[in-house]
């Protein structure tokens, strides 16, 4: 059971809210690629690095918790593009991202093992809608569940709801290999600690036995939906922010819709899609031939271009000289979101953009396929 009527800590909020934005303080805010200097390289374990970038003169980077930075460096002659989720609370005015060594990844590599401070590198201003906008007024009730490095939106998250909102209170459910594997232990104890009674962590293990069958094993349906039966306020939250691989996401929201909790209040992102971006348009593709009349808006400027109906609209723009905004060209960064201002095109996979972009015009340019013979794209939109 959770212990959170235990206890109380009413300490006010800080008058200092750092490099707080909201969605209305980043509305109309372009893309764009800034300078900046590393301050602090740290080794959070033994294939995790975070980064923390000197503060910025710019209001640009002002961020809501749960926003992403995406960071550009040329590796070995070629330029790469990834998106990584700040891990630091705005509040703090820190500006820190965790970067997990995966296999074979390239920037994820490069960065754990040869960056330093001093390094300068390009970063994106923040973007996302995975967010949390904090009311000190409210009392709320947050409920997360994250798996491996999913973990880091959702502690910057944590970290400005329970010091924004004195009376609001945070479950976590954590999933990981082992105890030596778990990102951000150290933090999370610490809030454990600092927030006493309002916040909980449960640290689901996969290959480590905790002596409960509850905490043993996958972050899978079934343990989340034990979960929701044995822990009374899970199932009574006010919202959800679920960040993992995407069967965990799956198995989570199928989960929660279960058991009637409305779809506006579930909040998810994805870090990889399990379809490769290469295979995506295949069997779109076929549903349309022939070539469009494409016009992009960047800036206030058109760029002219034709392309066929199997090409995705943003490498069509990219071979047209167009410098519009990308990072993951796997549906699941928003960065290159646009609007559809005539004509029609065919998203192959979306996994970020809401239902209300959708329905007002929005697609992601990585997965846009025309289905017009004229289309006209606004980045600027």
């Amino acid at each position: 059971m959770t212990m959170f009527n235990w206890f109380k800590n009413s300490a006010p909020s800080s008058p200092n809210e750092g490099l707080l934005a909201t969605k209305a303080d980043q509305k109309g805010l372009k893309p764009k690629f800034h300078s900046l200097t590393l301050k602090e390289v740290r080794h959070e374990a033994i294939d995790a690095v975070v980064l923390t970038f000197n503060q910025p003169d710019s209001d640009a980077f002002r961020y809501i918790p749960g926003q992403y930075l995406t960071l550009r460096a040329t590796i070995d002659g070629a330029e790469v593009r990834r998106s990584y989720s700040l891990c630091s609370s705005p509040l703090s005015g820190e500006l820190s991202v965790a970067i997990k060594q995966v296999e074979g990844g390239i920037f994820s590599t490069w960065a754990n093992r040869h960056l330093k401070p001093g390094d300068r590198l390009d970063v994106m201003n923040p973007m996302g809608n995975f967010v949390l906008e904090t009311d000190p007024s409210k009392h709320r009730r947050y409920v997360g569940f994250a798996a491996g490095s999913g973990i880091t939106p959702v502690l910057s998250i944590i970290k400005t709801a329970l010091q924004r909102e004195p009376e609001s209170e945070f479950l976590l459910f954590y999933g990981n290999r082992k105890t030596t594997s778990i990102l951000f232990k150290n933090d999370l104890e610490d809030l454990k600690d600092r927030f006493m009674g309002r916040f909980e962590v449960h640290h689901v293990l996969s290959r480590e036995d905790q002596g409960s069958d509850a905490l043993f094993g996958r972050l899978d349906a079934d343990r989340i939906r034990y979960f929701m039966e044995h822990i009374p306020t899970v199932a009574s939250a006010d919202s959800y922010f679920l960040c993992g691989p995407e069967p965990m996401i799956h198995a989570a929201s199928d989960v929660l819709k279960a058991a009637g909790v409305p779809q506006d209040r579930i909040h998810f992102e994805l870090f990889t899609s399990s379809v490769p971006a290469a295979e995506a348009p295949k069997s779109a593709a076929k549903k349309s031939s022939g070539d469009a009349s494409v016009t992009v808006i960047l800036d206030g400027e058109e760029t002219h271009f034709t392309q066929s109906a199997k090409e995705f609209l943003l490498d069509a723009a990219l071979d047209a000289g167009a410098d519009v905004p990308y990072a993951c060209k796997g549906a699941v960064c928003c960065t290159c979101r646009a609007k559809v201002i005539e004509g029609t095109v065919e998203m192959a996979m979306n996994y970020s953009l809401t239902d209300d972009e959708v329905a007002e015009g929005y697609v992601l340019t990585c997965q846009a396929m025309p289905r017009s013979e004229r289309l006209v794209v606004s980045y600027d939109a």
